[in-house]
């Protein structure tokens, strides 16, 4: 009896412990932005075909309250073209002082070939009529993809206001209610440098995953730990109160992942994430090298423009591929 009380012991254990490890997240940035125009429908649907784990995006709320796909918060000239097929001479409007009706007049299909933006990129391919996605429409893309994606979705605000777009709790509301709708409760993650968003998000929705982004370069810092007061970006919480632990304050934002640039990244903070039970998916890596690097550092994921060079990458480490 007590052998086979044993016997069934394991065997319930074994019904709960995954059989492999937990895939490695691979997530391609505006879909597949080095390959194809960013956060187009095209972009996204490559990305799927190419092999991702997950899809990651930006939200922007247009005037009649409609989420809708775009990293830039105003038309960029780099990437939009107007409805006589030109790109724009200088920077537009922001996308919150347009209808739906008004932002599907333009192009984001093509870059500009003048622009530096576009010397950046050299293998994008361009795919002209693609118009800004609405949320709705990528969720309708990816559930009906012959290939399981999540989706990584980022409120672009911040809390000087310069992003012209709805106030936090608005915006938090809209895309909480949107992944209800459309019952991705359990598919989506939640993203933000601008915490406030991830705090009113979690209040609405519990159940819906949030990733708290930073950056700490000379040129951009949302964490400001040389400042006598909290960061405006963290949603008043101090860093001090948690002896300068970025980890730490990620863990009392809520969020269940950190998403920090990849060169603030090193094996001392991974291991501190992971003892406090966070995912650490660093943003956005594209060097090859760079790649394996983090990977031996034990990142969980890695958010790329590339993921044809991340999947090499994961082959060559014996990573399970998507």
């Amino acid at each position: 009896m007590r052998r086979l009380s044993g016997i069934l012991a394991a065997l319930l254990l074994a019904a709960f412990v995954p059989a492999t490890a937990p895939a490695f997240d691979l997530q391609g940035h505006r879909g597949a932005r080095g390959l194809r125009p960013e956060n187009t429908l095209a972009a996204f649907s490559f990305a799927i075909a190419t092999g991702v784990t997950t899809l990651e995006t930006d939200l922007a709320v247009t005037k009649d309250g409609v989420l809708v796909i775009s990293h830039d918060p105003f038309l960029n000239p780099d990437v939009v073209r107007g409805p006589e097929g030109h790109w724009l001479d200088a920077r537009g409007p922001p996308i919150h002082s347009l209808t739906l009706a008004e932002l599907e007049r333009y192009d984001i299909g093509r870059l500009n070939p003048a622009s530096a933006y576009a010397r950046s990129l050299p293998e994008q391919q361009a795919e002209d009529g693609q118009r800004f996605p609405t949320l709705e429409q990528l969720f309708a893309l990816v559930k009906a993809a012959s290939r399981p994606a999540r989706l990584n979705i980022e409120t672009k605000i911040a809390p000087d206001g310069s992003f012209a777009t709805a106030d936090a709790e608005t915006f938090a509301a809209l895309t909480v209610d949107a992944i209800r709708k459309a019952g991705l409760e359990r598919e989506v993650t939640i993203q933000s440098f601008d915490w406030r968003t991830l705090i009113a998000a979690k209040k609405r929705a519990p159940e819906i995953a949030t990733v708290c982004l930073t950056i700490e370069t000379e040129r951009d810092d949302t964490v400001k730990r040389r400042a006598n007061t909290p960061s405006p970006w963290l949603a008043g919480l101090d860093l001090r109160t948690v002896d300068g632990s970025l980890p730490r304050l990620v863990e009392a934002a809520g969020c269940s992942t950190w998403s920090p640039f990849w060169r603030n990244v090193n094996k001392a903070n991974i291991d501190e994430s992971h003892a406090l039970g966070l995912t650490v998916l660093p943003w956005t890596v594209n060097d090859p090298r760079d790649m394996a690097q983090l990977i031996d550092h034990g990142v969980d994921g890695l958010i790329t423009d590339y993921p044809d060079r991340a999947r090499r990458v994961m082959a060559d480490k014996g990573l399970p591929l998507p």
